[in-house]
């Protein structure tokens, strides 16, 4: 008999479950991004409602803050919603991102949007894997663009005062390595997560979710700031 046999069926299974695990994770994340992309779409082929959204700062800064509150709150409070909030919650802020993402069809040509939506999708896709298969332990990488993150969101502040060109580039170029560097450390998050195991099937959803939400965000802010640079302006 060979006695290697329960490990190589429990290793079966724990790789069977991780994999379903990271599934839920993308299913989310996508469905999420095709809700962003549908809404945004659709506010920008009304160009009376893009225009209205366009010139009202009131209403703009409203959905900002909606926006970021949506954030911090699921963040933070997660693990006390059901599932079901947590998902209607997620939603909500997946379609206000895709009324505030709506702007950029005025910026930019629709064939640039679609060039770069692509790019980023192979970017994403190629470093999420690497951060699923990497060996090293990414968590100082992920300290590391945590910081660089914060850094970059103060020269942002900064920069709508000043109006530097090179700042800009400077931020736009940074902020690309520190959203590439948060995506690997994210993925690898979510695997060890995984490992540490879920005391509930809602535990699990609920952490997928979550994990959705911080791979979405990667995705979103590679994007945009891929599409300053690769974007053809109107």
């Amino acid at each position: 008999m060979n006695s290697d046999r329960p490990f190589e069926v429990a290793l079966g299974r724990e790789e069977a479950s991780e994999r379903s695990f990271l599934s839920q994770v993308y299913i989310w994340m996508a469905m999420a991004l095709g809700l962003t992309g549908i809404v945004s779409a659709w506010v920008a082929l009304n160009p009376s409602l893009l225009m209205a959204f366009a010139r009202n700062g009131f209403l703009l800064f409203f959905l900002v803050i909606a926006q970021l509150g949506l954030v911090f709150w699921l963040s933070s409070q997660i693990m006390n919603l059901s599932v079901m909030t947590a998902t209607v919650g997620f939603s909500i802020y997946a379609t206000l991102n895709g009324v505030l993402f709506s702007s950029i069809f005025l910026m930019y040509t629709g064939a640039s949007i679609a060039s770069t939506f692509f790019v980023t999708a192979g970017t994403f896709g190629i470093v999420s894997i690497y951060g699923y298969t990497a060996k090293q332990d990414l968590t100082s990488v992920g300290s590391f663009c945590f910081m660089g993150l914060i850094g970059i969101i103060l020269a942002s502040i900064v920069n709508w005062f000043f109006k530097s060109p090179a700042l800009y580039w400077i931020i736009t170029y940074a902020g690309v390595a520190i959203f590439v560097g948060l995506t690997a450390y994210d993925t690898q998050r979510l695997k060890q997560l995984h490992h540490q195991g879920f005391s509930s099937s809602d535990t699990m959803k609920k952490i997928a979710l979550l994990g959705a939400l911080r791979l979405y965000l990667d995705f979103i802010n590679l994007f945009l700031l891929l599409l300053r640079v690769m974007g053809r302006r109107r």
